[in-house]
Formats: structure tokens, C-alpha cells, sequence
């Protein structure tokens, strides 16, 4: 039986989750689970986890104390700048063209941090700067 990485709530007019999404995980090994040696290090930019928090699709695989379930957001009209961290300063990334689904891990101050896409960079949004997607 397939597990959901979140719970299914049925909230006002909301609808439910869906019970195959790309958040689903298959049911754990049989038998004894143990870490093997040490956290494996991450080079920085290619995948969603930092030292305090890693996409769900990462459990397992990388020993952080939370998970997060992506909240999907769009880029507003006009794009936007990935940065490396939540200051305006920051180096940029890369850019982001309007429309493209950045999903949203952290949310900090004026600043969400996140991943472009399933599979693109890593990195920090002005939250000014993405919109819910339309239901």
C-alpha cells in the first residue's frame, strides 16, 4: 500500500489530496533501518535540503530535522531572480521567467525558499514575487 507523505483533510470547500501525486512514497524496506555512516553532503544549488530542512522526497535519504511538503507558487508577470540566500544583495542563481511553478519549502520574513520546478535550481524567491496558482 502507497503512504502519502501528507495527511488527507477535507477543509471547508477545499477538496482532498490526491492519493497519487508526485509527494507519494513507496512503503519502507522490510527489516532493520539504520543510519550507515554519515550524512551524505549536498553540493549546493541541486537539491532541495539544508541543514534544517529537506523536500519530502528526500526522507530517507538525508537525516534533517523537518520535511516539507512543496507549497506549488507561480512566478508573477515580469520574472524574478533565484538567489542564494534571502538578501536583495545576494548573488543571483539565475533567473526566472514569468509563469514557471517555483515550489515554496520556507517561508521567512519577505523571503521563500525553494526549488524551481521538480528537478531545477535551488534557491531564494522574494515572496513578493509569486502568486498562488489558481485552483
Amino acid at each position: 500500500m502507497t503512504r502519502l507523505s501528507a495527511p488527507i483533510f477535507h477543509m471547508g470547500n477545499t477538496g482532498y489530496l490526491q492519493t497519487e501525486d508526485s509527494y507519494t512514497r513507496p512503503d519502507p524496506a522490510d527489516g532493520e533501518l539504520m543510519l550507515s555512516g554519515p550524512s551524505v553532503e549536498v553540493e549546493e544549488g541541486h537539491l532541495p535540503v539544508r541543514g534544517d530542512l529537506a523536500h519530502i522526497k528526500l526522507a530517507g535519504r538525508y537525516f534533517v530535522p523537518h520535511y516539507a511538503v512543496p507549497m506549488p507558487h507561480i512566478i508573477k508577470a515580469g520574472g524574478a531572480r533565484l538567489l542564494v540566500s534571502g538578501k536583495p544583495d545576494a548573488d543571483e542563481v539565475c533567473g526566472i521567467e514569468a509563469g514557471t511553478t517555483f515550489n515554496v519549502l520556507d517561508m521567512a520574513g519577505s523571503w521563500s525558499w525553494g526549488q524551481i520546478g521538480e528537478e531545477g535550481w535551488v534557491g531564494h524567491v522574494a515572496t513578493v514575487e509569486l502568486e498562488a496558482p489558481a485552483a
